[in-house]
């Protein structure tokens, strides 16, 4: 684009723009004549996709904003109001979290739904994510939308939609959705009721406490054994997000009073004063849980995301020495849990992501367990579900996802950190009771099915110029696949672009080794990244100690990673 053209462009969005101060912002940007900056928040809208929205704060239509939120929310009222008949009777729930400017656009969130003649169920504090996906299907509301960006830095701000089935958007919605939001009008011109008119008409609807106790039965009725433990020291974290109050509530009406919280992390705030990046999965995070557990002797350490959609564990080694748990670990762990130990009737069902390990879909099978492979991202999961006990009547106990994402059961239809979080606790309690560890039950698990080692390498590459990088990577994996990598031949190349295996199509590269390792490269869909999935599965030979065999398995694993980041910078991926 032009300078001129640009600046046109910005210069209309600042006069349409309803909140002072990203206006200011534009005008200074443009007074200060910053087109690289400009082209980067003009060149293209920030994209609405099954994820919903999710971008940096900032003033223009690829940044996270109030304009956009409200032609964004104009553009949803829209086509429910063509999809759903009785979407006036049913309304739309909205929450938020304690991020910055998430009290702003959930409010404007509200305000358009209300003129467009939809009633909004409001929370009026911040929430988990998990209860708003469970509030959608207990109010049978039309669809929800959660304003969060999960587990993003603090400059960050998302826009999550749910159907009325409580799971997250697919297609057709996403498209459809989008379109209606490229029609909308000018943010200034998009009709919105103030709170108190919204009320008066019973359009703005503050939901009562009784909403959260409702959640809080439902996930103390996903436990397996469900006896709790008075001995069992839990240390947990919030990780700065909204979840504290709800998972130390939840552990202990479920018996285990001892649950210490991490003091400087429980309170929400949107700032993430003790991490730079509120996600457990990055070095660092967890120290301030490690800290704590170490203090306290804690058995297990339970951490959520800052919306507690997300779960990570800590458990003790043979050793008494704390191991953070990856997240196929811990997916594998809750799968085998539910799937052996939990309720016989029916066919059980599981379902994981084509970047998650392939071992619970083994151990599924193995029980006579229906299991699937979806894309990843937890919508993906959920619909799957649903198809399948429409279809078949299964009946579907447990999902996951590598990045930490869980559920158990039928409470939610969306990942959540605090039920899987109760559901990991009970699974504790009963390792306990059977005078073993966490760890030992992996153990077990592992001997049984074979040792799976996986990692992941993410690189990040910012902006427009970016994301000609990750494009250009993909496309030259698809366009030269390598024959072998280090050493081990490349049986199949999967390009899910194409619709493998019968899902829709996506932007993801799988390679398959003739070993059975694979490796898979996706764009991360919130963040400006590039993610590799590594796998391999290594047999434990009768009486082999399995530390011997996890050091043989990361040492294959290792040269396997070496050799194909190689390959990815012959490809373009700068070094």
């Amino acid at each position: 684009m032009d300078t001129t053209g640009l600046k046109e462009r910005a210069e209309a969005w600042r006069q349409a723009d309803p909140d002072p101060s990203t206006a200011a912002e534009l005008a200074a940007l443009l007074a200060e004549a910053d087109w690289a900056e400009l082209e980067d928040r003009f060149s293209q809208d920030l994209e609405f996709g099954t994820a919903g929205l999710r971008g940096v704060l900032g003033a223009g239509p690829n940044r996270m904003n109030r304009a956009v939120i409200r032609r964004t929310t104009a553009g949803l009222a829209r086509y429910l109001k063509a999809q759903v008949p009785d979407v006036a009777t049913r309304g739309v729930v909205v929450g938020r979290d304690a991020r910055n400017l998430s009290v702003e656009l959930a409010e404007d969130t509200a305000a358009v739904l209300a003129a467009e003649g939809i009633p909004a169920h409001v929370f009026p504090e911040p929430v988990p994510t998990p209860l708003v996906a469970f509030a959608a299907l207990h109010l049978n509301a039309a669809a929800a939308v959660m304003v969060t960006a999960s587990h993003n830095p603090p400059e960050y701000n998302g826009y999550k939609v749910y159907w009325g089935n409580g799971a997250q958007i697919i297609p057709p919605h996403d498209t459809g959705i989008a379109s209606a939001i490229a029609r909308v009008e000018p943010a200034n011109r998009v009709p919105l009721l103030t709170p108190a008119d919204a009320r008066a008409r019973g359009l703005w609807r503050d939901l009562p406490a009784a909403i959260g106790d409702a959640y809080v039965r439902a996930i103390l009725g996903l436990r397996v054994v469900g006896k709790g433990s008075e001995s069992l020291s839990i240390v947990y974290t919030a990780m700065h997000g909204v979840g504290g109050v709800w998972a130390v509530r939840a552990l202990r009406e479920a018996g285990f009073p001892r649950v210490t919280p991490v003091a400087e992390q429980q309170q929400p705030d949107g700032r993430f004063p003790t991490v730079r990046f509120p996600n457990p999965e990055e070095p660092g995070a967890m120290d301030l849980a490690t800290a704590t557990a170490e203090r306290v002797k804690a058995d297990v350490v339970l951490a959520n995301d800052p919306d507690a959609d997300r779960l990570a564990v800590m458990a003790r080694d043979a050793d008494g020495a704390l191991r953070l748990l990856t997240g196929n670990e811990v997916g594998v762990l809750l799968g085998h849990y539910v799937l052996t130990q939990g309720a016989k009737q029916g066919k059980p069902h599981v379902v994981t992501t084509i970047v998650s390990s392939a071992q619970l879909g083994d151990i599924a099978r193995s029980l006579g367990a229906a299991c699937d492979e979806v894309l990843t991202g937890f919508k993906w999961i959920a619909n799957r579900a649903l198809e399948r006990e429409q279809a078949e009547g299964t009946r579907f106990v447990f999902g996951y996802e590598e990045a930490l994402g869980y559920t158990v059961g039928t409470v939610t239809r969306d990942k959540d950190g605090v039920g899987s979080a109760l559901v990991m606790a009970d699974l504790a309690a009963w390792c306990q009771a059977r005078g073993a560890t966490v760890l030992g039950y992996l153990e077990e698990i592992q001997r049984a099915h074979g040792l799976y080692v996986g990692a992941q390498r993410n690189f990040t590459f910012p902006g427009a110029a970016g994301a000609q990088i990750i494009r250009g990577i993909m496309d030259a994996f698809r366009a030269s696949p390598p024959k072998d990598i280090g050493g081990d031949a490349v049986r199949a190349v999967r390009d899910y672009k194409k619709g493998e295996r019968g899902l829709p199509p996506s932007n993801v590269v799988a390679l398959e080794l003739e070993s059975g390792g694979r490796v898979t490269l996706r764009p991360s869909g919130t963040e400006p990244k590039i993610k590799y999935y590594f796998e391999l599965k290594e047999t434990l030979t009768d009486g082999e100690p399995l530390a011997q065999a996890r050091a043989r398995a990361e040492s294959r694993l290792a040269r396997f990673i070496d050799a194909f980041l190689g390959l990815a910078r012959e490809r373009g991926q700068p070094a």
